[in-house]
């Protein structure tokens, strides 16, 4: 299979698996990966996804452009119908990146995609549309552009160079760096550590800052506003609260 999916408690793990391609992704690929998506979304159990590569040589780097051509049909008769591929990870489930090596193309799109970035001391970024006469057009340039510095992002952009993992944490692209035998141990640990949060509260904190990121201040906090309050009643929020004053861990259960 092209993309291997398991569940570790609350946690999913979803591994992209064509090493030999560099864990580029086919079209049977791109179709596997979306319909993992479309399950995580909708498994109520499911409340932290860690998203990684096979081997620690690449994470992924994007489509196999040796089994993937351009369409037939022209860009307007599909246009309508088509959905992004990235497109199923928008969720407000959390989505942690383990970059274990490279991450270029399509690969960095679908890091940037993610709500946390850990990656191998050996991972390394770029996008290089340009060089084969296209451009990221997945969300790279608007993701990369608000994911670090504009003068930086347009000199990956333009320049289509790579960065290595030093750098990228430098310039925040990415929050860890870990050795690349302990990446994967490290992300799972993180997302356990989230999903023990109350479920409704981690999904609303991830909203309000996603779309408070597209309001004026004002607005934005009149939406965070709006989300504390749809929180305010629910039974993980009382739940958290006498599990404080009993001194032992919350049992939530996202309602």
């Amino acid at each position: 299979m092209g993309v291997l999916f398991e569940k570790d408690g609350h946690v999913a793990v979803v591994t992209l698996n064509r090493p030999e391609a560099l864990n580029a992704l086919d079209p049977e690929s791109w179709e596997e990966l979306k319909q993992i998506w479309y399950e995580i979304k909708t498994d109520p159990e499911i409340r932290v996804t860690v998203l990684t590569g096979a081997g620690e040589k690449s994470f992924c780097t994007g489509s196999d452009m040796k089994k993937t051509m351009p369409p037939k049909e022209n860009f307007a008769s599909t246009y309508f119908e088509t959905e992004s591929l990235i497109a199923p990870m928008e969720m407000w489930k959390p989505i942690i990146c383990a970059i274990n090596g490279y991450a270029i193309g399509g690969g960095l799109e679908m890091a940037l995609a993610c709500d946390i970035r850990i990656a191998s001391s050996k991972a390394s970024f770029g996008l290089s549309e340009v060089k084969v006469g296209s451009l990221p057009g997945l969300g790279g340039t608007q993701r990369l552009l608000r994911a670090i510095p504009p003068a930086i992002a347009m000199k990956m952009l333009l320049t289509a160079e790579r960065i290595n993992a030093e750098e990228a944490y430098r310039i925040g692209l990415i929050s860890d760096v870990v050795e690349p035998d302990q990446l994967l141990d490290y992300a799972k640990q993180m997302a356990k550590k989230i999903a023990g949060n109350a479920p409704l509260s981690v999904k609303a904190a991830k909203q309000a800052v996603v779309i408070g990121a597209d309001l004026p201040l004002r607005q934005g906090m009149a939406y965070e506003n709006l989300l504390w309050g749809i929180l305010r009643d629910t039974e993980d929020r009382i739940e958290g609260r006498v599990a404080f004053a009993e001194k032992r861990p919350p049992e939530y259960k996202g309602r």
